[in-house]
């Protein structure tokens, strides 16, 4: 059965991702991203990607642990517990699973030196929830968690996604699933009605310019991982 197609050129979240251009098409089509697809991307870029993912995740449950601290409704409270717990809970035991395969355990997961990549844009994402308030923050955090929901959508779609004996079938899966992609809706609402909240229209070239580097951000954690495979 088609997937309902994901929201993405809806309100304050479509605009910003129509507005960054040929920099959100660089992300979510990234060659990392299609390489998982094929089943073609070499196995050292994909674990060096996920030890950074997961140090990088760690920080995102800071960030959205952040998010629940400046958020005022009760609603927002519950929003950034359950993202909390879905990366925790869901995403980190993923990773941890797949690293398993090469013999590698979570300790020395979370033992890895972090990436320049990862450091740059996991402290972008927490000095914007610092500086700025709830809207500023859930802005810097959409490119991660919309943007994965649509290169799972992508790959769902794409007639070059080889799912039989993919090694990455099960990253395609879990960002392409049920689950997840109710978590990017559920962004996208909350975006358009803490914008509405709180006057989106007139800060518009900031919060654009904070998905935008974002973006940039993101983009640049898939080519650590994707140099990590031409070694």
């Amino acid at each position: 059965m088609p997937l309902d197609p994901l929201p993405l050129d809806r309100g304050l979240f479509g605009r910003l991702r129509r507005d960054a251009g040929a920099v959100w098409d660089a992300y979510v089509w990234h060659d990392f991203v299609r390489g998982l697809g094929a089943g073609t991307l070499p196995e050292p870029a994909f674990r060096h990607f996920l030890i950074q993912d997961y140090l990088f995740l760690i920080h995102f449950a800071r960030a959205h642990a952040l998010a629940g601290f400046k958020a005022m409704a009760l609603p927002d409270i519950r929003a950034a517990a359950a993202a909390v717990s879905a990366i925790v809970d869901v995403e980190m035991p993923l990773h941890v699973s797949y690293c398993a395969q090469w013999g590698l355990t979570e300790a020395q997961m979370a033992a890895a030196p972090e990436a320049l990549e990862t450091m740059a844009y996991t402290r972008f994402v927490l000095e914007r929830g610092l500086a700025g308030d709830l809207l500023d923050l859930q802005v810097a955090l959409a490119p991660c968690l919309v943007g994965y929901g649509e290169c799972g959508e992508r790959l769902l779609a794409d007639p070059a996604t080889r799912r039989d004996g993919n090694p990455y079938d099960a990253w395609i899966a879990a960002y392409g699933s049920d689950d997840y992609r109710g978590a990017v809706r559920g962004a996208i609402t909350m975006l358009d009605r803490l914008g509405e909240a709180a006057g989106a229209s007139a800060r518009y070239p900031q919060l654009l310019a904070t998905f935008i580097a974002a973006t940039r951000l993101e983009a640049a954690f898939w080519d650590m991982g994707w140099r990590a495979g031409l070694g």
